[in-house]
């Protein structure tokens, strides 16, 4: 059955989130910096640093002329910080050869350092208009309920996700791009993975519901963990690097994980591999582009 599209725009103009991203007069650059912070980040966390990113880089040249130290520090703790490190480099790819502007097609969006298939259809839809299918976890998960009466959407199949989103768009452009981000937004907010709000659904019709809301048969989705990873010590890492004004000691590092010494030692080798942070001449650490002893 098809996702009633009046049903779902309706709620949607009505209960959608009022996101900074999301208003008017925002431009592509800043909603493709937002889509890169949203990708494995909440939105309360995401919202704040935003805005800071879209007044201090408004354009991508602004970023551009930035060191990759400085956009390592205003990243903050969104986590996965070579993400910042990809923006910086895919802002000076749009200052250089395109004129300052995000191009609006998917392949050329594709073609840019750090974006990729999600980033790109997200960015066509949601800054330009286009009617393009866009899959995240939320859409995947609403799309298996209501279309397919499943409680889970199962493995990612990229084919199979994107051609049971195109067929659910509607066949104005414009309706398109808003349905997209209804989609998503319903997704977020009612059709969630734990206690979806069923009640407070807008759609008339949804496939899991009239078979009676079966159960998840296949295996159970494994919760990522954070306390005691190697994510979490290279979080520790780089933030005495963040907050240092230059280069640091072996030590201050040492200190800040001085349990598991072989852990800490991997996490910061794969720091150095990643290109996030540099070892000076003399031994000393500092985050990327700051690695000159001079």
């Amino acid at each position: 059955m098809p996702i009633d599209a009046e049903a779902l725009l309706g709620w949607f103009d009505t209960d959608g989130r009022d996101l900074p991203w999301r208003r008017p007069g925002v431009s592509a650059w800043q909603i493709l910096m937002s889509e890169i912070m949203l990708q494995q980040t909440p939105v309360v966390r995401v919202a704040p640093i935003w805005e800071q990113w879209v007044r201090r880089w408004p354009v991508p040249s602004a970023m551009a002329a930035s060191s990759q130290a400085e956009v390592l520090r205003a990243w903050g703790k969104l986590g996965y910080p070579r993400r910042a490190l990809r923006l910086h480099e895919c802002s000076r790819v749009l200052a250089e050869e395109y004129g300052d502007e995000v191009p609006r097609d998917v392949e050329t969006l594709l073609s840019l350092p750090g974006i990729g298939a999600y980033t790109a259809r997200a960015v066509a839809t949601f800054a330009y208009g286009q009617r393009v299918p866009v899959v995240d976890t939320n859409v995947r998960r609403v799309v298996a309920r209501a279309l397919h009466g499943n409680a889970e959407p199962g493995n990612p199949s990229t084919t199979r996700d994107l051609a049971d989103v195109e067929q659910l768009l509607p066949e104005n452009v414009p309706r398109a791009a808003r349905y997209s981000a209804a989609l998503m937004e319903l997704g977020a907010l009612i059709c969630t993975a734990k206690n979806p709000a069923c009640l407070l659904c807008p759609l008339p019709e949804c496939a899991w519901i009239e078979a009676g809301r079966p159960a998840h048969t296949g295996p159970a989705k494994k919760v990522q963990k954070f306390a005691g990873t190697d994510r979490q010590v290279r979080g520790k890492l780089m933030s005495v690097l963040r907050e240092s004004t230059g280069p640091v000691e072996r030590a201050q590092l040492d200190i800040v994980w001085p349990t598991d010494t072989t852990q800490r030692d991997r996490a910061l080798d794969s720091l150095l591999t990643d290109g996030l942070i540099e070892q000076t001449e003399s031994g000393l650490f500092a985050l990327a582009g700051e690695g000159s002893d001079g």
